[in-house]
C-alpha cells in the first residue's frame, strides 16, 4: 500500500508522524522558553512578590500588587516604619491594601497645609533610598548618587574630601534612612546628611512620608507594654476603650487616670526623640539653676558650650532640641531629671510644663485656624468629627491618591531598576567591561590564528602521527578545568605573568577540539584547488589565507563563537589568575555583585550577562548554520 496516494494526499500515518514531531518540538521549545520567562519575570521582583513564580509579573496588570510594591519601596522595606506612619497592624507588605474610601477633601487640605507651612526637615524622610531585602538600587538613591557624581565630576575622592566620607567607590555609596522618633536616634549633621536634606526637600511628595507620633505612641510604646489587645490596657488603666484607635496621644499631660498620665510622662521624658519635646518658658529659671549647679561658673560653661554668656541669667531656654554635642546631652539630662550630687536637689521640669510639637498637632492647628470651629470643618469636608483632636494626618490616603497618578512610572521603575542596578554596578566598578572586551578580542584572534594554522598543517601534510596528535589533543578535554588550574597558576607565577592579559589568553591558545573540527573541515576542501594554486606558483601562505581561510568562514565563525563563549564566561580561572581587582573581568564582578544582592538582581545580572552572546549568535547565525550544513553536503 503506497504511503502517498496518486493525488498527492499524505497517508494518515505520515500526518500523524508530522504532528507528533511538531508536538515534540513545541514541548521542547516550551521547556526552554518557560524557565526563561520565569527568570525574566523574577528579575523584576522585590520582597513583596519574589515568592510568586509566574511567567509574567502581576504588577503590570494588578494595581494592588503595584501598590504594595510602591509602599514597600516608599518605606525603604521597613515594616515598622509603615506601621507607625499608617498606625496599622498590617503584618507584612504583602497584606497591605489600598484604602477603600480615601478622603480626597481632607487630603487636599493636607497638601494645602504642606504648601503653605514651613515644615521642619526632621518631620519627614524620603523613601526609595534603601532596600535591605531586595538589595537593589532604588530610584531616590540613584538620583542622589547621580547628583553627587555630576557635582564631583565622577570622582569619589573629591566627594570624600569635601563631605568627609570614606567611600571606597561609587558602588559602595549609601545613605541610611532617617528615623527621628526614638530618643536613642540622635540627629546627625554632617556635610553628607546636610546635602541629603537639601535633596530630599526637592523630591516629589509621593516619595516622602512623615513621622507619626500617634503611631509611634500606640505601636511601639503602648502595645509593647500592654500587648496588642486593648483589654489588657483597660485593666491596667481603668479605662473602657473598645480599641487602641480611641487611645490618643495628647499635646500636653492628659486628664484622666494616674496611669494614663504616667504613660504620657514616661513617653515624653524618656522615649520620644527630643526634637518633638518642648518645655514652657516657666521652666527657664530652673534650667538656668541646673546649668549653674552643674558648671558652677559661667566661664566653665562658655568653654564647654563655645559661647560668651556674661551670666547664667542670660542663657535662654531651649526652644528646639540642639543638634548634637554637650548642649544636647545637657538638655536630655534636664528633661529626664538631674540630681545634684552635692546638695541632693533634683532639677527637672514639671510634667505640666512639657508638651509635644509634631506634624499631627501642626496640621490640627492649621485646620483650626482655617475653619475656626469643628462645625465649619465638618460642613466643608463632609465629616462628623467631634473635635479637632480627632483629626489624624491623612497620610495613607494621600499616598494612595498620589500613587494613582504615578502608576505608569512605577511600573517602568520596577521593571527596570534591577537591571539599572546591575548596569550601574558594572559601569562604576573597576575596569570590568574594558577588561572583558580586550580579553575576548585577544581570545578570538588567537583562536582564529593558532588553531587554523595547526589544523592546516595536519590537513595538508599527512604526517604518520597525525591521528595520535589529534587523540592527544582530544584527551586534554578529559580533564576538568579545575584539575589544570593549579599547575597553570604555578607556571604563570614562575613566568611572572599573573594579573596580565597574557595569563588569561596563553593557557587556552591552542584548543584540541577546535583543531579537530578545523582539520575535518579542511580535509573536505577539494584537493584540486591546492594543486592548481601550486602549479600557478602560489606560496603556502597564499594557499592558507586565500583558499583555506576564505572557504572556511562558516567553521571559523563557529570557532570564534566558541572562543568568545569560553573567554566571556571565564570566571574561576580569571579570578585565580588575576587577583588584582584592576584586572577583573565582567564575570568576576558579576559574581561579587550576586554575593551582595537580592534574588531579583541576581536574575537580572544573569540575563544581562547572556545578552552579548545572544547578540553575537543573532548576527552570526547564517554563517554558523552554513558551518553545520556545508560539511554534510560535501
Amino acid at each position: 500500500m503506497p504511503i502517498v496516494s496518486h493525488i498527492g494526499r499524505k497517508h494518515p500515518k505520515v500526518r500523524a508522524l508530522h504532528l507528533s514531531i511538531y508536538v515534540v518540538l513545541i514541548l521542547g521549545a516550551v521547556t526552554m522558553v518557560y524557565p526563561f520567562m520565569i527568570m525574566l519575570s523574577g528579575s523584576m521582583k522585590s520582597g513583596v512578590d519574589i515568592k510568586d513564580f509566574d511567567a509574567f509579573p502581576k504588577f503590570f496588570s494588578n494595581d494592588t500588587i503595584l501598590y504594595r510594591k510602591h509602599i514597600e519601596g516608599l518605606f525603604n522595606e521597613g515594616l515598622n516604619a509603615m506601621k507607625i506612619a499608617y498606625d496599622t497592624e498590617t503584618p507584612t507588605f504583602e497584606k497591605i491594601d489600598p484604602p477603600e474610601h480615601p478622603d480626597a477633601k481632607l487630603v487636599a487640605e493636607w497638601n494645602r497645609f504642606l504648601d503653605e507651612s514651613d515644615i521642619p526637615d526632621y518631620t519627614y524622610t524620603l523613601g526609595y533610598i534603601r532596600t535591605p531585602v531586595s538589595q537593589t538600587l532604588p530610584s531616590c538613591l540613584r538620583s542622589f548618587k547621580k547628583e553627587l557624581i555630576s557635582r564631583y565630576g565622577g570622582s569619589i575622592e573629591k566627594l570624600n574630601a569635601d563631605l568627609g566620607t570614606e567611600f571606597v567607590d561609587w558602588n559602595g555609596f549609601y545613605i541610611l534612612p532617617e528615623d527621628f522618633l526614638p530618643r536613642r536616634n540622635k540627629p546627625v549633621h554632617t556635610p553628607l546628611t546636610d546635602a541629603f536634606r537639601v535633596f530630599k526637600a526637592e523630591q516629589p511628595r509621593s516619595h516622602k512620608f512623615f513621622f507619626s507620633l500617634q503611631g509611634f505612641f500606640r505601636i511601639l510604646f503602648l502595645k509593647t507594654q500592654y500587648t496588642r489587645e486593648v483589654e489588657e490596657y483597660n485593666r491596667a488603666h481603668g479605662t473602657t476603650h473598645t480599641s487602641y484607635d480611641s487611645v490618643r496621644l495628647t499635646r500636653r499631660l492628659p486628664n484622666g487616670p494616674a496611669k494614663v498620665q504616667e504613660d504620657w510622662e514616661t513617653f515624653v521624658r524618656y522615649t520620644l526623640n527630643l526634637l518633638w519635646v518642648r518645655v514652657d518658658e516657666s521652666a527657664a529659671p530652673l534650667y538656668r539653676d541646673f546649668l549653674r549647679a552643674k558648671y558652677l561658673d559661667i566661664g566653665t560653661l562658655n568653654r564647654n558650650y563655645k559661647t560668651d554668656f556674661a551670666a547664667f541669667d542670660e542663657i535662654p531656654l531651649i526652644q528646639e532640641s540642639p543638634g548634637s554635642g554637650l548642649p544636647l546631652s545637657d538638655w536630655d539630662t534636664f528633661i529626664k531629671g538631674w540630681k545634684d550630687p552635692d546638695t541632693g536637689k533634683t532639677y527637672m521640669p514639671d510634667r505640666e510644663a512639657l508638651r509635644i510639637e509634631s506634624i499631627d498637632f501642626m496640621f490640627r492647628d492649621y485646620l483650626a485656624e482655617t475653619y475656626g470651629t469643628v462645625t465649619e470643618l465638618n460642613k466643608a469636608l463632609g465629616t462628623d468629627l467631634g473635635g479637632f483632636e480627632d483629626i489624624d494626618v491623612p497620610q495613607r490616603d494621600a499616598h494612595y491618591l498620589a500613587f494613582l497618578d504615578i502608576r505608569s512610572s512605577l511600573r517602568r521603575e520596577f521593571a527596570t531598576r534591577n537591571y539599572v542596578a546591575v548596569i550601574d554596578y558594572m559601569v562604576l566598578h573597576g575596569r570590568g567591561i574594558i577588561n572583558t572586551v580586550i580579553y575576548c578580542l585577544l581570545a578570538v584572534l588567537s583562536a582564529l590564528i593558532v588553531n587554523p594554522l595547526a589544523a592546516y598543517a595536519m590537513s595538508r601534510y599527512r604526517m604518520p602521527a597525525t591521528y595520535k596528535i589529534l587523540l592527544f589533543m582530544l584527551l586534554t578535554m578529559a580533564f576538568p578545568p579545575m584539575v589544570t588550574q593549579i599547575p597553570v597558576f604555578l607556571m604563570l607565577r614562575d613566568f611572572k605573568l599573573l594579573n596580565t592579559f597574557a595569563a588569561l589568553v596563553l593557557p587556552g591558545l591552542a584548543h584540541g577540539y577546535s583543531i579537530f573540527l578545523l582539520k575535518g573541515f579542511f580535509d573536505s576542501l577539494p584537493r584540486e584547488l591546492y594543486e592548481s594554486a601550486s602549479i600557478d606558483g602560489a606560496s603556502e601562505w597564499t594557499m592558507f589565507w586565500q583558499i583555506t581561510m576564505s572557504l572556511s568562514k562558516p567553521i571559523l565563525a563557529v570557532i570564534a563563537l566558541q572562543a568568545f563563549n569560553i573567554a566571556y564566561s571565564n570566571f574561576m580561572f580569571a579570578l585565580l589568575i588575576c587577583q588584582d581587582t584592576k584586572m577583573w573581568t565582567l564575570m568576576v564582578w558579576l559574581y561579587q555583585l550576586q554575593q551582595n544582592s537580592g534574588q531579583a538582581v541576581m536574575y537580572a545580572s544573569l540575563i544581562i550577562a547572556a545578552v552579548p552572546t545572544f547578540i553575537i549568535f543573532l548576527f552570526c547565525q547564517n554563517i554558523i548554520m552554513r558551518g553545520i550544513v556545508v560539511p554534510v553536503e560535501k
